[in-house]
């Protein structure tokens, strides 16, 4: 029988080697020249984050803030190294120069734990070549004219769902006004059909988005601390605790619409066609096999990524214009003077000629990017042009957008809402990847195109409508929930709408 101290002698043993293998490396970056913050054992850089003190996109803006005048910065998630870019021309070559050095995000796709993951947005470079070439042309300049009168349709909705709603004479939740908006835009443009979110509370599709980025649930939290911190151990769950509920859901409902067109012989120019085009002819694909789950999978990120970017990039102008009467009264005028042509009427050309609407747009998008983060994983070594730092395949890269476009050095007072940094000398004097809302090179968002005219109708018909002003329920100053998917408010956004006198 082992004495207590060869017990003892053991466990010392077994801990001592699990702190040198917790530890073994943590001089990655130091040897390599690169700052960065002091990794704690077992941890690394992760500690806060993995007992839900703050996101991971919270955590690489505050590491930005504390480094930004240098060109990287050396982290650890637990003890795997990774790296964050601050320079413009190193975010550059990532990007878009060496793009074939960085085409996959590194993102594991859960394909038995979430069925509905292998989208464009995590696919590796082998699938997601061959299908973003057959599906990008959804959003030419030539499909968004066809759906203009979609958006302007639900645009129309929204405004009498409005009226109803002022009446009551209560302050507005603007993230769920904007997102049923989103919803039924999307319901038109994307999947042909009316999901009705304005009109019923209980609407099917809203209530899939709502599941989708609820942040208040313990599983929901459970999953995505999991996702991130263990992404090989979640995977392997998928064997016994498989997101079920949304994606049979979702999959039935997009199915059903491909079984209904097929047999009514129903022809529409937007993505569920596309889909049926893609299966029907898969000749291009490098024969990847076209599952239910992977064809429905690429219309849920159209989805999720159509209504949440664009609703949440709504409220939050309308929110700065709330706090900014001065800025809100300026884009009122010029709505009023577009929209007093052609009858009232308006028209695709028109909304493109909004030059200050355009300047709101963009600056909410500075403050409050719809990707604060972009990452990206070496596919291969790489050493960085002008410079003596190399990194080995496999290494993730992280484009703090969030830190970079609330710089004081780049924007000058930048929790200020200040829509003239986006005139052209302003715009021209920026090194261009100081804006990267959504991300760019060939894997940036391949819809900006219809998130701009979805975003800029909504506000339009609310505000040639509507002045919005902040109430009691405003939360001043503006609170990010450090547990959301995206970078939206703590408790919400509630306003108070008053009817324009025309």
């Amino acid at each position: 029988m082992a004495s207590y101290f060869e017990i003892l002698l053991s466990i010392t043993v077994i801990l001592i080697a699990c702190y040198y293998y917790a530890v073994s490396n943590f001089d990655f970056w130091k040897k390599r020249g690169v700052v960065g913050p002091t990794p704690i054992p077992f941890f690394g850089n992760t500690k806060d984050i993995m007992f839900a003190k703050t996101s991971i996109r919270h955590y690489i803006k505050t590491t930005y803030d504390q480094y930004k005048n240098e060109p990287m910065i050396g982290f650890y998630l637990m003890k795997e190294p990774s790296l964050i870019l601050n320079d413009p021309e190193l975010i550059k070559h990532v990007l878009i120069r060496d793009f074939s050095n960085f085409a996959d995000r590194g993102a594991l796709v859960h394909e038995k734990t979430e069925p509905l993951s292998p989208h464009l947005f995590n696919l590796e470079a082998e699938r997601w070549r061959p299908l973003r070439k057959r599906l990008s042309p959804v959003f030419t300049s030539g499909k968004l004219k066809e759906m203009f009168y979609l958006i302007i349709e639900c645009s129309q909705h929204l405004e009498k769902y409005l009226a109803k709603e002022v009446e009551k004479g209560e302050p507005l939740e603007c993230r769920e006004l904007t997102a049923r908006f989103t919803t039924d835009v999307i319901g038109s443009c994307v999947f042909g059909i009316e999901m009705n979110a304005l009109a019923d509370e209980r609407s099917e599709f809203r209530q899939m988005g709502r599941d989708f980025f609820d942040t208040s649930s313990f599983e929901s939290v459970s999953r995505n601390k999991m996702k991130e911190l263990f992404p090989k151990l979640y995977d392997f769950l998928g064997y016994i605790i498989p997101e079920r509920r949304l994606s049979s859901s979702f999959t039935k409902a997009v199915t059903d619409i491909i079984k209904y067109r097929q047999e009514n012989d129903i022809v529409r120019p937007d993505f569920i066609n596309m889909l049926m085009d893609l299966k029907t002819h898969p000749e291009d694909l490098n024969n990847i096999e076209l599952t239910d789950f992977l064809l429905t999978a690429q219309a849920f990120l159209l989805f999720l990524t159509g209504f949440e970017t664009s609703s949440t990039t709504i409220s939050n102008a309308l929110y700065e214009l709330a706090v900014n009467e001065d800025i809100q009264n300026k884009l009122r005028e010029e709505i009023m003077e577009y929209c007093s042509k052609d009858k009232g009427e308006l028209k695709y050309e028109t909304v493109k000629e909004m030059e200050y609407l355009d300047k709101v747009f963009k600056e909410t998008l500075r403050m409050y990017p719809p990707g604060s983060l972009l990452f990206r994983n070496a596919t291969s070594n790489y050493t960085f042009d002008g410079t003596t730092v190399s990194i080995p395949k496999g290494t993730t890269i992280w484009i703090p957008v969030f830190g970079l476009q609330r710089n004081s050095d780049i924007y000058p007072n930048p929790d200020s809402f200040d829509p003239e940094r986006f005139n052209e000398d302003a715009v021209a004097a920026r090194h261009p990847m100081h804006y990267l809302p959504f991300g760019d090179g060939p894997r940036k968002c391949f819809g900006p195109r219809f998130a701009d005219y979805q975003t800029k109708i909504g506000l339009i018909a609310i505000l040639r409508n509507y002045k919005v002003d902040v109430c009691e329920k405003t939360s001043i100053p503006y609170e990010f929930d450090p547990a959301a998917f995206l970078l939206t408010p703590k408790g919400g956004i509630y306003l108070k709408f008053t009817k324009v006198q025309s």
